[in-house]
């Protein structure tokens, strides 16, 4: 058998054709990575707006930004699920698929028969995955789950903040964690339909994803009795590991992950060699103790230098550290520019800069990054596919069951 040579393998999930009843982020964002990776991902929508993240802002020139970052690559069939000419249509393109994907409010799957139990029956080598919120059975099956709420229940909220104050994160971590499980969950199944020929329903909760990202504060709970104290960009149980502000307004955060580094930065940063071997600073457990006072030896050293100037000095000195940045730096990060990790994708409004994603396959072809669709953009197309004339989809527009 003939082998592709390196420079011309192909992305791992070309010829998979994935349909996905999706909306916000949790499918939405799962899907992009199948597309990213070759994958033809057709975006099932509603008729009257379609995926209310779409709806979310107009901050990416007019175009909301969860949408753009979520729906690249895919191809947008606006249908109403709720007349049966519209479900028959999502059937017929399932029939041809690969992959399922949906994240309907509890039960709606089920109901219209889209859930994966129903159409794993029905077509042995699907994969089909339901998204929920808390599970599909115990007390908490029916609630509505959104993204703040779930970070409450899983007590994402209870160690992020100041000890005074618990904060959400500032991104949609529970929608994100799902979102990755569920990704990975479909290449599994995939992999497993590669030996077995069949594949299978995935079921993603996520309430069981954030959970797991808990696991340390969980078993530090758990284990020890204590949950970790909140302590803002501090650590709980290591100083100096903080940010602080440098004399052009800038904030430096660095981190001593052992009693050499402290001693290295005792002496090429604070300028006080004499720190190293001090009971009340010479051990990590004293520096906590003393965490007040060790700060503020820190402080006064960043605060007499120019960001650069103290990331230099902390660099030199072979302490970690980090600028803290707002977004607007991170757009222009000199890592990303110099890795070449930005690209551009097309839209509705002209295109639109992109991440690559994390995921990198030297070797082969680079990640596919497509257009963001335009609601029921590849509507006439997917339908004439399925073998629909256009005098039928000119019927079904006029009837209003998709757009």
């Amino acid at each position: 058998m003939d082998r592709l040579p390196m420079d011309r393998l192909p992305l791992p999930l070309e010829g998979i054709t994935v349909v996905a009843v999706e909306q916000a982020v949790a499918a939405p964002f799962a899907t992009r990575q199948l597309a990213d990776l070759g994958a033809r991902v057709i975006k099932v929508e509603r008729t009257d707006g379609g995926d209310f993240a779409r709806g979310y802002d107009s901050a990416a020139r007019g175009l909301a930004s969860h949408f753009v970052w979520c729906n690249r690559g895919k191809e947008s069939i606006a249908l109403d699920l709720k007349d049966p000419r519209g479900l028959d249509l999502v059937l017929r393109l399932v029939a041809d698929a690969d992959v399922f994907v949906q994240n309907l409010a509890r039960g709606a799957a089920a109901r219209l028969g889209l859930d994966a139990a129903t159409l794993c029956a029905a077509h042995p080598r699907l994969v089909a995955v339901d998204i929920s919120g808390y599970g599909a059975s115990g007390p908490y099956a029916d609630k509505r789950a959104y993204d703040m709420l779930v970070q409450c229940e899983t007590g994402l909220v209870s160690v992020t903040g100041t000890p005074e104050q618990p904060v959400k994160a500032g991104i949609p971590a529970a929608d994100i964690a799902a979102a990755m499980y569920a990704f990975s969950g479909v290449l599994a199944a995939l992999v497993r339909r590669g030996t077995t020929g069949r594949g299978g329903p995935v079921e993603v909760s996520m309430l069981d994803a954030l959970t797991e990202w808990m696991g340390h504060p969980l078993h530090h709970t758990m284990h020890d009795g204590a949950p970790p104290a909140r302590t803002g960009l501090a650590h709980a149980v290591i100083a100096p590991y903080d940010a602080y502000p440098t004399a052009d307004g800038g904030r430096v955060l660095l981190s001593v992950q052992n009693d050499r580094e402290w001693r290295r930065l005792a002496e090429q940063v604070v300028g006080q060699p004499e720190l190293g071997a001090d009971p009340a600073y010479a051990t990590n457990p004293a520096r906590v103790a003393n965490r007040e006072r060790t700060d503020a030896l820190v402080a006064k050293a960043l605060g007499a230098l120019t960001a650069d100037e103290a990331l230099a000095r902390l660099e030199a000195a072979g302490i970690a550290c980090a600028r803290l940045r707002d977004l607007r730096e991170v757009a222009e990060h000199p890592q990303l520019a110099a890795r070449e990790r930005w690209r551009e994708v097309g839209s509705p409004v002209g295109p639109l800069r992109a991440l690559l994603p994390p995921i990198t396959l030297p070797g082969g072809d680079e990640a596919r990054m497509g257009d963001v669709p335009a609601l029921g953009q590849h509507t006439g197309a997917l339908l004439r596919a399925v073998g629909m004339t256009d005098d039928e989809i000119a019927a079904l527009r006029r009837d209003g069951v998709v757009v």
